[in-house]
């Protein structure tokens, strides 16, 4: 069976960090992608970090300089280091995965920025 786990949410005050991991496992002989979505209370599932398919990576407007996405080489673990928080980024965050043609989502970690 295929399972992606989060790790790392919690409650942090704005300007805060927090590192976000995920690890794959399942047979599953290789991962596309790896990468972080996320959804606010009344909004959307939305984008926030990924690879484009040669590395590079790539993050929403909204967290660009402040979010980075990172993988180990086997790319079965992923992180999210969020540094200078906002009370804007408190949101479930879900690790996806897709690999042979499917697409595979964690659970979520719950962050709440707050003071």
């Amino acid at each position: 069976q295929v399972q992606l786990v989060e790790s790392g949410g919690g409650l942090v005050h704005p300007g805060g960090s927090l590192r976000l991991s995920c690890a794959a496992s399942g047979n599953i002989f290789r991962w596309h992608v790896m990468d972080w979505y996320r959804q606010a209370p009344g909004k959307e599932r939305e984008l926030v970090a990924t690879f484009t398919s040669g590395g590079t990576s790539i993050y929403a407007d909204s967290v660009k300089d402040r979010f980075t996405i990172s993988r180990d080489n086997a790319k079965t673990t992923v992180w999210l280091q969020m540094n200078s928080l906002k009370p804007a980024d408190t949101a479930v965050y879900y690790c996806h995965g897709l690999a042979e043609f499917m697409n595979y989502w964690g659970k979520g970690t719950l962050v709440t920025v707050s003071s």
